[in-house]
Formats: C-alpha cells, structure tokens, sequence
C-alpha cells in the first residue's frame, strides 16, 4: 500500500493536469517527486527552498491572483515555523489555501524534536475559519485533498505514515460511527482508529470516526453521548492531548459529563526512538489505550 504521503504526489500531479486554478508551493520537501509536474506546470509548481516563511507569503500571492495553491512541507516547517504569515498572508488578507503536513506528530523521530510538531492543530486553532482534516488511509487522503482543492476556504490537511488497515468513509465532516455501546463514547482521530478498536474489544462503548476535526461534529458527538447512561468521552488525538476536549465540552455543556483527551504528552522524548516506540511512550497503543480508557471509566 503506497502511503499518505505518495497519494498526494499523484493525486496533486494529476490535479495540476485537471484544474487550471490550482498551484504547488513546495519547500524542497517532496520536490522529487513533482518534477513531472513542474516540467509540465513551470508556471504553476514553485520550490522556494528552505524558506518557510516564503513559501506561505508565496501562496497567499498566488490566492490573491485566483489561483487555489497547495503549500507542502513537514508539519513542524509548515505550521510551527511560518506562522505569523499563516495568520497574516492567508488569514488576516482573507484568502484561502491548503496546507498538506507530511511528518505529523513523529513520523520520523531520528530528525529530532525540529521534525516533531504535535502541536499543530492546537495552534491552528488560535486562528479563526480553519477546516481541518486528518485522514487515516491514504485513501481518505485522497478524497479529502480533493474535497480541500475544490473549496474556496483555508483548509489543512495533515498526512502521517501511521496509517489503518482499512479506508473508511468520508462522505462528509460528520463522526462516523462504527460500533454502538452505552457505557461512554470514545472519539478515534484518523490514524490512531486500529488502535482504538482494538483497546476498546468487547467494551460497551461507542466509538465514533473523526478525519475532519474542524468543524468539530458537536451534534454528533451529543447524539451519542446522550444515548450512553453516562455521558462519558474519551478524545483519542494523533496529536497533542487534549486539543479538542474544549470542543467536546462546549458541545456537551448543557449535559452531565466527563472528558478525557488522550494524545501526544507536552513531554519531550529525547530517546527518540522509533514510531512505534512513540506510540508506546505516550500509552496511544492498544495496551495503553485499555489502560487508561478503562481506568477513566471506572472513576
């Protein structure tokens, strides 16, 4: 199976074929694998190097042209690094565009704690009218880029190589639900799901599908906590911990209830190891995942 990252090579490069609006800003990151599609698009593909900063204000330029650009880099180089003019070029000036992360919180821990930004969504959401996607399968990637390049809005959509086995649908911004059960909900971000489902075997839980967290599914995450005995969520994030349990509890305001955010810990790994060993250090494997979900609903 090829992975996020490859879908949006091709999906991107065929894009670029099929819609004259489009453009690509890269920052060397991935730059290989569009040289087709900058031979065929000059006017359209752009690197600007390793200059973070100019590969925002560069596609906030091109937006203001008409044009609907992709802005590509690691997550930590395309949110963390550039984000004064993610605020001002893109969001201050009113102009939409798409930001495509590869690297998500992790994905490639020998880089160090530079190539690591689990708090991108967090700080995204400092900013007003984000949507933001976070696909499981490359499949959902897929489909959400090309939900994403034929909006008008600011949209990011944040890739990982942690990826579940199966494609789910993503017909919509809606939670999806994939088993019902009375005793809590718990809400599985995008990749984290496999895990999820198996931390969660043979419990009576609800466990709903998120891979758009912005706009956060309130009703969908009401209709489900109010037909559980106790309103009880667990948040499960592939990035910091608790970045949605304000929106989880904004939605369930006016219900008894109790949120538990589980995600990336604010602790610097400075072992850093592999993805997998990552998973296990912040208890996002099943066995940790059992641990803590269950010992939440037992209090």
């Amino acid at each position: 199976m090829d992975t996020m990252r490859d879908r949006f090579v091709t999906t991107t490069s065929r894009l670029l074929d099929e819609d004259p609006r489009l453009a690509l800003v890269l920052a060397e990151i991935s730059r290989d694998g569009f040289d087709a599609a900058a031979r065929a698009h000059p006017d359209r593909v752009v690197n600007v190097g390793i200059r973070e900063q100019l590969l925002i204000g560069a596609g906030a330029g091109m937006a203001l042209t008409g044009l609907r650009p992709v802005m590509h880099t690691f997550a930590s180089f395309l949110v963390e690094r550039p984000f004064e003019q993610v605020k001002l070029d893109l969001g201050h000036q009113g102009v939409g565009g798409v930001l495509v992360s590869s690297g998500a919180s992790y994905d490639w821990p020998a880089g160090g704690f530079t190539h690591m930004a689990p708090g991108d969504v967090a700080l995204l959401d400092t900013l007003d009218g984000w949507t933001v996607h976070v696909p499981g399968h490359p499949d959902e990637a897929e489909t959400l880029l090309r939900r994403a390049v034929a909006a008008d809005e600011r949209v990011y959509v944040r890739l990982s190589v942690q990826s579940n086995r199966t494609a789910r649908p993503t017909t919509g911004d809606a939670f999806v639900p994939l088993r019902r059960g009375t005793a809590g909900v718990v809400v599985a971000v995008g990749p984290v799901l496999d895990d999820v489902l198996a931390a969660t075997e043979g419990l009576d839980l609800t466990v709903l599908y998120a891979t758009t967290v912005r706009p956060f599914d309130a009703a969908g995450l009401r209709r489900a906590a109010g037909a559980a005995t106790a309103a009880d969520v667990v948040i499960v994030e592939p990035y910091l911990a608790g970045t949605s349990t304000g929106a989880a509890n904004d939605a369930l305001a006016d219900l008894p209830h109790r949120v538990l955010g589980l995600g990336v810990s604010r602790t610097e790994l400075r072992r850093y190891g592999g993805l997998e060993e990552h998973l296990v250090a912040h208890g996002l494997d099943p066995q940790g995942l059992r641990g803590r979900i269950t010992g939440f609903l037992r209090r």
